[in-house]
């Protein structure tokens, strides 16, 4: 498979095989750049090694399965297949300021998250970085509103646990030569693995951090995020100032916000305090339900705040000069909500 290889691993593969390395660099840029889906279609490639790579080589990752398209905001949810039958899902979402494709890095979640319909799906694999930048290419030729301008690591599945192919589909993209999105444009987002947020900062590759944050109590944070119980709030709240220094960008933190578990005053003051102590933005998000999926135990209790007290909370935190985005949920009627869709393919599928 050469797409999700690097542009020094793709002069290595055909040095390796005996051609000139400069071929490596000739197929990135087909690859990444024009965005080519076939080896025939690389003009300037002789037709013989062409023909072998038709023969020995793949190049395509994904196929576009299912797309639904908001009549009211324009956000587009994309349903891929990968070549092993497993559903993936991407989302556009236009802005008048950005078009933003939130692309998945896991076939399912192994995280459990309790407010997230993807966990219901369970974990199945990592994807590779060809996987990971196929859905940008897919819904790019696909998506003919705008370009998309900004990508967000934020579907299905945690990044940092697939650091490798995350890391690797980051490097293609840094690449003069791939098509149409620079890094700052780019943003990771984490559940919170401290150690692979610091091996992120010290890897040369400079994109925006996002910590999913839901809470600043531990027990609280526990409850709905099983993952805390190996990664304090302590230890990533340390690794994102780390973060922050050694890259010299602002932290987002995302905060869904849930009645009674995380919109009380103790919260509200905590979050100050937070974020008076390091450069960040706090996107609040009000809870999207999942209760119509019989989720059990507590995330089928898990209800939102009600829009008093949400746009309360935002107010509040404001008047502290705090950078606050409400992100509200565009596209309920596609089930744009992470892992929502793909969920239900998946279970006819294994039918």
């Amino acid at each position: 498979m050469l797409k999700g290889l690097t542009l020094r691993e793709l002069k290595d593969f055909f040095s390796a095989v005996g051609e000139k390395r400069f071929r490596g660099e000739q197929v990135f840029e087909w690859i990444y750049g024009h965005m080519v889906q076939s080896f025939d279609e690389m003009a300037n490639i002789p037709k013989y090694l062409r023909k072998k790579m038709n023969v020995y080589c793949e190049l395509n990752t994904l196929k576009l399965l299912n797309k639904q398209e908001s009549p009211t905001t324009g956000t587009t949810k994309y349903i891929f297949e990968t070549n092993d039958g497993h559903k993936i899902e991407s989302v556009v979402i236009p802005d008048p300021k950005r078009t933003t494709l939130c692309i998945s890095t896991q076939i399912g979640c192994p995280l459990d998250c309790q407010f997230c319909a993807t966990g219901l799906m369970g974990y199945k694999r990592n994807l590779s970085a060809g996987e990971i930048f196929d859905q940008y290419l897919l819904a790019s030729k696909d998506y003919t509103r705008s370009p998309i301008t900004n990508i967000v690591y934020m579907g299905m599945g945690e990044p940092l646990l697939n650091f490798q192919n995350t890391l690797k589909s980051l490097q293609i993209f840094a690449e003069e030569k791939t098509r149409g999105i620079s890094l700052k444009k780019i943003t990771v987002s984490t559940a919170g693995i401290a150690p692979k947020i610091v091996e992120l900062a010290d890897s040369g590759i400079k994109v925006k951090l996002a910590l999913s944050l839901h809470s600043l109590f531990e027990e609280t944070r526990s409850k709905i995020m099983p993952i805390t119980r190996k990664y304090s709030i302590t230890e990533n709240l340390e690794a994102v100032r780390y973060y922050a220094k050694q890259t010299g960008t602002r932290i987002t933190f995302e905060y869904v916000l849930l009645k009674d578990i995380n919109d009380r005053e103790d919260d509200f003051h905590a979050l100050v305090r937070l974020c008076k102590s390091l450069p960040c933005k706090l996107n609040v998000i009000p809870f999207n339900s999942i209760a119509h999926m019989f989720p059990q135990g507590i995330a089928g209790e898990l209800r939102p705040s009600s829009k008093i007290r949400l746009d309360e909370f935002v107010r509040k935190l404001r008047e502290k000069d705090i950078t606050v985005t409400v992100r509200y949920t565009q596209g309920d009627d596609i089930a744009a909500a992470c892992g929502q869709l793909a969920y239900k393919l998946e279970q006819k599928s294994n039918a």
